[in-house]
């Protein structure tokens, strides 16, 4: 049975441009370069909590590496806006 399957085809629209194309086109990207953003965000988002774990049992290293990724990540996040009325964040990934 494919995925399809008992959805009319009007849903399945309705649905793939909900998963896939009505929050990268609210804040004004295509799917790819939302896409690459939000890998960007997460893989950096990752690296610095690893870091900030490392962080906790070896407090000599890594002393600045969360707060900087934290302090980055918010900075270009509040320069990603949505466009008026579509989110209700004043920033989103």
């Amino acid at each position: 049975m494919g995925l399809t399957a008992g959805l009319p085809s009007g849903h399945w629209a309705a649905m793939i441009a909900k998963l896939f194309i009505e929050h990268p086109r609210a804040i004004g990207e295509t799917y790819g370069q939302h896409a690459r953003t939000a890998w960007s965000f997460g893989w950096r988002m990752v690296t610095g909590g690893l870091a900030c774990m490392v962080h906790a049992v070896i407090p000599g290293v890594f002393v600045k590496t969360a707060s900087r990724t934290v302090v980055q990540l918010d900075a270009e996040m509040r320069g990603r806006k949505p466009a008026p009325g579509d989110e209700e964040f004043a920033y989103v990934i």
